[in-house]
């Protein structure tokens, strides 16, 4: 007993196991990684957090407190948690409705909606159902990121441009926007430093080894001390609270929590999503395992962790994550030095980020929005395969129309009727022997195939289910219908088949009623034991008979000929 205890305890806090056979020569390494992590977390912190419709100071919380808690549970070695800008938003989409200008209404229900993805990631976890973001096919995430995209670099061009818009959807915010430059609204010295700052990211963004998030935000709040822009109307971040984050349980009166929840579970689903792909990338690169349970899990527990401590929705970073490999990062030990870093920041000088001007966090949002398009994969997809790529388009058009909750909605219901499409039209073919090639082939794809007198051979290729059950009675009829000669016996070639269900078995047992009174047997060959056992299950496989199940589809024809007599060589 002790020793299976040992071994959950492992499992479940692996980032603890690693950090207890930690290698001494490790320590510098990380340490200094964890240092250059720091320039990029509180930038990026704030202008996520800020993107999210909540103020700065609790991207910063957001980022110390899940960084603590994946380091326990997570088990990525090198992965950095924190806020992001695929989850801006999403999390935007709920907050402007119910708290568009109270900041802690604000931040209680981005911790609200931090508690249901924390909730939903953990339960998955547990259930083992990291494969569920598999359920979404990669041209559908393609379009819901690109939507994504769209509605971040739109959230922020009205603070690019120093002018305030009532958020109602992206069109309906890039609409206002117009109106507004066109009647002469627009602050220009907030667009020339917000326009400075993401032409400098985008210029030195080539050079891995250039923090340019950090030189452009520091140069920006320079230039706005300096020159005393805030004067001019350039709006600043102002002074940040002095502390640290308390525990608090997140709860708001008068808001549709059904709101809440459906953002909760699409952040969830968005943050697992981008934060399996990276772990899976760096894991191949390390030569370790991945562990999509376990990753789901610790990601749950260190939203639940951002939630409780004043913290908004979190994922993996895929700009902060490779700062922190090409700094040397060796273990989760990285994440802890920058979160305690960041929180001394908070301590010792709280105040100097405090003329770091708003369209310079604009301009590093914008920036990262513009890293998550994704075209070039569109473009090979539309040339092999256009009605993938046009699923693609309209998930990207639905988010970008509807936004971002709505979206996921839309993307996974896309991916349901793909799905069922799929299988409800799979492909079948009736097949013959083709001489000098072994075993038996489309007869549409080699017409010169030999058909065998009385005996229809039909391979089904999907699963039998309750969407395509009618379409398979109708393709044996019409293969029966089409056969050159009349039909003593139907052998379904079902290697393809991998399960079927109450109403298939049922349509299965009308079938061979309807058969038999036309003096056709129906048979099965190469059928799967699990789907035999269904067949037993649903009382079909004794009412038919062990002599209708053939192991191979050339025993069934071998079985036919020899109980027909009919003059046919193989």
């Amino acid at each position: 007993m002790a020793e299976k205890h040992r071994f959950d305890w492992q499992r479940w806090l692996p980032g603890l196991v690693t950090l207890l056979h930690y290698q001494p020569a490790w320590l510098p390494k990380d340490i200094a990684a964890g240092l250059v992590l720091t320039t990029m977390l509180v930038p990026v912190g704030i202008a996520y957090a800020e993107a999210s419709g909540v103020p700065g100071i609790y991207g910063l919380y957001a980022t110390i407190i899940p960084l603590l808690a994946y380091a326990l549970f997570g088990p990525s070695r090198i992965l950095v948690l924190g806020p992001d800008s695929a989850l801006a938003a999403p999390i935007l989409a709920v907050v402007v409705q119910y708290a568009a200008s109270d900041p802690q209404r604000a931040i209680a229900i981005a911790s609200l909606m931090a508690l249901v993805a924390g909730a939903f990631c953990v339960i998955a976890g547990l259930l083992r159902l990291g494969f569920i973001t598999e359920l979404l096919s990669k041209p559908i995430r393609y379009g819901y990121m690109n939507g994504i995209a769209l509605t971040v670099l739109i959230s922020q061009l009205p603070k690019l441009f120093g002018i305030k818009v009532d958020s109602q959807g992206p069109l309906r915010d890039l609409w206002q926007l117009g109106e507004a430059l066109l009647a002469g609204q627009g602050h220009w010295p907030s667009f020339i430093v917000g326009a400075g700052s993401l032409l400098l990211i985008m210029l030195l963004k080539p050079f891995k080894r250039l923090p340019g998030i950090l030189i452009a935000v520091v140069l920006a709040t320079l230039a706005v001390s300096l020159l005393d822009l805030e004067l001019m109307g350039v709006k600043v971040l102002g002074q940040l609270p002095q502390g640290l984050p308390s525990l608090v349980f997140p709860w708001v009166s008068d808001i549709d929590m059904v709101e809440v929840v459906l953002g909760g579970i699409a952040v969830a689903l968005v943050s697992f999503a981008d934060t399996s792909v990276l772990s899976r990338s760096y894991a191949a690169r390390m030569k370790m395992p991945v562990n999509p349970n376990q990753e789901m899990f610790g990601l749950g527990v260190a939203n639940l962790a951002s939630g409780l401590f004043q913290g908004i929705p979190i994922s993996s970073s895929s700009s902060r994550t490779p700062v922190a490999e090409v700094a040397g990062s060796q273990t989760q030990l990285t994440g802890i030095i920058g979160a305690l870093a960041v929180t001394l920041l908070l301590l010792v000088a709280p105040n100097l980020l405090q003329y770091l001007p708003n369209s310079a966090l604009a301009a590093v949002v914008i920036a990262a929005a513009l890293g998550l398009f994704e075209f070039a994969d569109l473009k090979r997809i539309f040339r092999m395969q256009q009605w993938e790529f046009w699923l693609s388009i309209t998930c990207f058009v639905g988010v970008a129309v509807f936004g971002a909750i709505p979206g996921i909605g839309i993307a996974v219901v896309i991916s349901v009727i793909e799905f069922l499409w799929d299988g409800w039209r799979p492909h079948h073919a009736v097949l013959g022997r083709v001489d000098g090639t072994r075993g038996y082939h489309d007869v549409q794809r080699y017409p010169q195939a030999r058909r065998i007198p009385g005996l229809v051979l039909l391979r089904w290729d999907a699963p039998l289910f309750f969407a395509n059950a009618e379409q398979f009675q109708s393709t044996v009829m019409a293969a029966l219908a089409a056969s050159p000669t009349p039909v003593q016996r139907l052998v379904i070639a079902a290697e393809p088949v991998t399960s079927i269900d109450v109403t298939s078995a049922d349509m299965l047992a009308e079938l061979d009623r309807t058969l038999e009174a036309r003096g056709v047997e129906l048979q099965f060959a190469e059928m799967k034991d699990p789907v035999k056992d269904k067949m037993r299950q649903f009382e079909l496989f004794e009412n038919m008979g062990e002599s209708a199940f053939h192991p191979t589809v050339g025993a069934a024809v071998d079985a036919y000929l020899e109980e027909s007599g009919v003059d046919w060589k193989p």
